[in-house]
């Protein structure tokens, strides 16, 4: 009898411990659930906000939350069972924890960081500020690394690793792979020195008169830069060769130039300070010219064909499809004041000059002199 109730204790004892184990997993259960719900309902409100960082916040919030409950409930459910059973791997639950927990916090800052800077840009987008968007990815990109370097140092700590020896281990191995990855190190450099002086940003259409370079930029990583050329083709360049070579940035130009030499006829010469002057006043006058910066109209030079002026002038705008616009309307207003002076514009024309004096002698008189006796020589 009493081995009877000695067995039915253990038994008991033993179903106990599974319950515990059960009902610590499905409270885990509806924890998560419960915190999904709640964060959802907060997070639809956030988004009717003019601030993004709630909205950012609390959408990185979600899965590694769900993580962190998860790895909670399942250590606490384990060290039931490990309380209750001689099972040795049980034993690293606590460092699996540790690890988990940390590994939580990391997702959470780097997604917090990734969707603050896409809400930051697409709220500039939205606004039409001009802020640097280049300078926010690039700020975005560093906190990341410098949170994953610093989470894997700690997760290494935590699991025994000594961090003084994983450092000297890497000051010595750096240096092979200093040599092994130079180019990998170049362009890193590379994307830096773009971070710090932004020669060029996304969305600037840039070119390099040494390199077959030209398009709008699209990304700027660390190791390669993506351009958009004009045929639509993606053109991957490595970030180290900005370092060594010029690159130009048309879209931070302030104006667009109108350099064009326009010819009026030679007989036409006497009206030639009043097609300039009225020109000038044109030019002058008109709205999508900007005044304030040098505008020359004057006669230039004495073509073969044609006597010569030249229009030098700045646009306001340097929109590439609004500047032909106005440089067309320009160029039809410039014929127009040639044709209200009574001029021509000149075009390519050869004059031929006959000296007076004697006549010239007629083809027959010139053929017959010339065509050979044949009676001469018949008998």
């Amino acid at each position: 009898m009493n081995d009877f109730l000695e067995k039915a204790m253990e038994l008991i004892s033993i179903e106990a411990w599974i319950i515990q184990a059960f009902v610590v997993v499905l409270l885990t259960l509806i924890i998560n659930f419960t915190q999904k719900r709640i964060i959802r309902r907060i997070q639809s409100r956030a988004e009717k906000t003019s601030t993004f960082w709630d909205d950012a916040l609390f959408s990185a919030l979600t899965r590694p939350l769900s993580l962190l409950i998860w790895v909670a409930g399942l250590s606490f459910a384990a060290e039931v069972v490990y309380s209750h059973t001689d099972t040795k791997i049980f034993a690293i639950v606590p460092s699996l924890r540790d690890t988990g927990v940390i590994v939580s916090i990391i997702w959470f800052l780097v997604r917090f960081i990734r969707l603050a800077e896409q809400s930051y840009i697409d709220k500039e987008l939205k606004t039409g500020e001009k802020d640097d968007q280049t300078t926010i990815v690039a700020i975005g990109k560093l906190l990341r690394l410098a949170v994953l370097i610093t989470g894997s140092m700690v997760i290494l700590q935590t699991l025994g690793f000594s961090i003084s020896g994983v450092l000297a281990f890497g000051g010595i191995g750096g240096i092979a792979v200093g040599f092994a990855a130079k180019e990998l190190l170049a362009n890193f450099f590379g994307s830096l020195m773009i971070y710090l002086d932004r020669p060029f940003s996304v969305g600037d259409w840039i070119r390099s008169p040494d390199r077959e370079i030209e398009g709008i930029v699209e990304d700027i990583g660390w190791r390669l830069t993506r351009i958009r050329t004009f045929d639509k083709r993606p053109l991957y360049v490595p970030n180290s060769i900005f370092v060594s070579i010029p690159v130009e940035n048309p879209s931070r130009m302030t104006n667009r130039r109108i350099k064009e030499t326009i010819g009026i006829r030679y007989e036409d010469a006497a009206k030639m300070p009043g097609i300039i002057q009225s020109t000038r006043e044109m030019l002058q006058n008109h709205e999508e010219i900007d005044a304030s910066k040098t505008l020359i109209v004057n006669f230039n030079t004495f073509a073969p064909s044609s006597l010569d002026f030249f229009i030098y002038t700045f646009t306001k705008t340097t929109d590439w499809i609004r500047f032909h616009e106005i440089k067309q309307e320009v160029l039809l207003k410039v014929l127009e004041i040639i044709e209200s002076h009574g001029a021509e514009a000149a075009f390519p024309t050869s004059t031929l000059h006959i000296a007076s004096g004697m006549p010239p002698e007629s083809d027959d008189h010139q053929l017959h002199k010339s065509a050979p006796d044949f009676n001469k020589g018949l008998t």
